[in-house]
């Protein structure tokens, strides 16, 4: 399917490493120009690099998205390089482990600031480019907003709030043409997942035990199942689509883990 996408340009947060790189190589694969954000520059360009080196056209920012200031000049920078914007992708964040028992205010407060207070903002000062190109904006989030998961009130928070943003912001930028939906994550084999079944004392039997959780084919979401969903949401292919909440995770959330 040919998903029209040729020469649009479309920011990704977190695009330099796992879902958001998976995201971003997805876009340039259809054409599009994915201009990565984030905070680590060797990394950008890494996957910049491996973009061009595979056909495909790509640019980027550094930014700390938890500065305002820095958001904003990397909204900037996209649009000086290429003239529009035709898409978001808020998609960088860090479950960051702020339990309430043990977490402070302070903590938790970061917490939100690193997962989903820069949604907001890169939204927001993506928005006038947005309204001209009538473009879409799509919000990966991540299960625990759901299910729980114990022990990160920051990470759950944030989540929660990418999830009512989506509807919140679906229902706002109706006048202007503009839809919004959310890719919910449950269990996909990033670099940040990797680093965080290394803190069991058996990793890999746990991660087998996850695995057999999950309904469909007991394996992992892949990179590219989670960045084709997206693609095909930012695309006009999905042009009567907006304020939803897409499961992309082989059923782990919802269906009867019972099954065999």
């Amino acid at each position: 399917m040919d998903l029209e996408l040729k020469n649009k340009v479309f920011i990704v947060t977190g695009g330099a490493k796992g879902i958001g790189k998976g995201i971003a190589v997805f876009l340039a694969q259809e054409g599009a120009i994915p201009f990565i954000v984030g905070r680590n520059e060797n990394d950008i360009l890494l996957a910049t690099q491996e973009i061009h080196q595979n056909g495909g056209k790509a640019s980027y920012a550094v930014a700390e998205l938890t500065d305002p200031d820095q958001c904003k000049n990397a909204v900037f920078k996209a649009f000086e390089e290429f003239g529009t914007i035709n898409g978001l992708v808020n998609n960088a964040g860090l479950n960051d482990g702020v339990s309430l028992e043990t977490g402070t205010h302070d903590d938790f407060v970061l917490s939100l600031k690193r997962s989903v207070v820069h949604y907001f903002t890169m939204a927001h000062f993506c928005l006038p480019h947005l309204k001209k190109s009538k473009g879409a904006i799509v919000n990966i989030a991540s299960k625990t907003s759901v299910t729980g998961q114990g022990g990160t009130s920051g990470y759950a928070a944030a989540n929660g709030g990418r999830n009512a943003l989506t509807r919140e912001w679906a229902v706002e930028l109706l006048p202007y043409g503009i839809r919004v939906n959310a890719i919910i994550v449950a269990e996909c084999f990033t670099p940040q997942y990797q680093n965080w079944i290394k803190n069991f004392e058996n990793p890999e039997e746990r991660l087998k035990i996850i695995e057999d959780r999950i309904p469909l084919e007991k394996r992992m979401t892949t990179v590219e199942e989670i960045a084709h969903t997206t693609v095909f949401l930012l695309s006009n292919k999905s042009s009567h689509t907006t304020g939803q909440i897409v499961f992309v995770d082989g059923g782990y959330t919802h269906l009867d883990r019972a099954i065999e």
